[in-house]
């Protein structure tokens, strides 16, 4: 009877056993996607944050899902990202939002906005302030599922052929700067130049271009801009905080399984931090061995800086009245950025401030 009983209760173990494995087999199927990214392989940390994804996804999924990430060029030029991944051209891409602010200037509050918030005050918003439910809502319209995915910290003002000393200096200024900050300096006379990261340095050779930004020292002497412009200038008010995305098309998000869409959005969320700490940790001895070869370096006058904050507040305010989906975004933005920028004075700044001060002093 014992003997009859275990040979019934074993069938049923392997039947169940047998039932179960293509369960799980169909769970976890082995898939390749292709990453679309607006930025060149020589720009090890910024393109390195669709490494890191592409890394991570392999890694907790027992490279069962792999991702290759393409460099500018490569399946689509850089500033198309976006669009590939509306389209189905790619699964996903590594990209800046402002570089589409042609489209709708309320892609910029996923990159960055003009005298904005910081690295830190961006993560904050978009993870903890609401802003990735804001950014979702506006982003369905492009049949896309965003992800924070990088992070480049405050970034420097640029590479001038020379020196700006008044507001009457950027008139007819042919300035290489991307996403919405082209329109506040438009206000005063600049002309912005929208330009991929790889086509920068012939264009201001050239002489096409008077004067360009891109990220900051580590990245700027990859770039070679020292080479062909000596005047640097800081802070870069446009981009207090960079944040670069992982754009996924909605139909191929829906479709994975939900480990795979847990590793994606863990391995979004490393990148961030290993590319902010990376330029944190590189920038420093880029920008020595960039003074020390002759770069110029010079912090925007204040006149400069005041008109520009002005000029950007103007921008804010006219753009949300007559754009909707850009208002929709920016009041709630605004508040919590007022809201930090209060808590940062009293910690952040008063520590920053005294620290830095007392460490130059020794």
């Amino acid at each position: 009877m014992k003997r009859r009983s275990f040979l019934t209760t074993a069938g049923v173990g392997v039947a169940a056993s047998t039932l179960a494995a293509p369960a799980i087999a169909q769970s976890t199927p082995e898939l390749r996607w292709r990453l679309a990214s607006s930025f060149p392989k020589s720009l090890d940390t910024i393109y390195g944050g669709a490494d890191v994804i592409a890394r991570r996804v392999a890694a907790i999924t027992d490279n069962k899902f792999q991702i290759r990430p393409f460099a500018a060029g490569e399946i689509v030029p850089g500033l198309q990202v976006l669009d590939a991944v509306k389209d189905g051209t790619v699964e996903c891409g590594h990209s800046a939002s402002y570089y589409y602010v042609g489209k709708d200037p309320t892609f910029t509050f996923d990159a960055t906005v003009p005298f904005g918030l910081n690295a830190r005050q961006q993560n904050a918003w978009i993870m903890q302030g609401g802003g990735m439910e804001l950014l979702r809502d506006f982003f369905k319209d492009y049949n896309i599922v965003n992800f924070p995915a990088g992070n480049t910290g405050v970034q420097m003002g640029g590479w001038f052929r020379k020196e700006i000393k008044t507001v009457d200096d950027l008139k007819g200024l042919k300035f290489r700067i991307g996403g919405f900050a082209g329109q506040v300096l438009q206000k005063l006379g600049v002309v912005p130049q929208q330009i991929a990261g790889g086509d920068i340095y012939p264009s201001l050779e050239k002489g096409t271009i008077d004067a360009a930004e891109w990220i900051g020292p580590y990245d700027d002497e990859k770039l070679g801009f020292n080479k062909v412009a000596k005047y640097y200038y800081y802070p870069g008010w446009w981009e207090g905080g960079l944040n670069v995305s992982l754009y996924i098309n909605q139909q191929q998000w829906d479709q994975l399984p939900k480990p795979y869409q847990a590793a994606l959005e863990a391995a979004c969320y490393e990148a961030t931090l290993v590319m902010n700490a990376k330029y944190d940790a590189d920038n420093p001895a880029a920008l020595k061995r960039l003074v020390a070869g002759g770069a110029q370096l010079r912090p925007f006058p204040r006149e400069i800086m005041e008109a520009s904050y002005k000029a950007a507040t103007e921008l804010y305010d006219e753009t949300a009245k007559a754009n909707p989906k850009f208002a929709k975004i920016y009041e709630p933005w605004k508040k919590f950025r007022d809201e930090e920028y209060l808590w940062f004075r009293v910690a952040e700044s008063s520590f920053d401030n005294f620290a830095f001060t007392a460490g130059l002093r020794r």
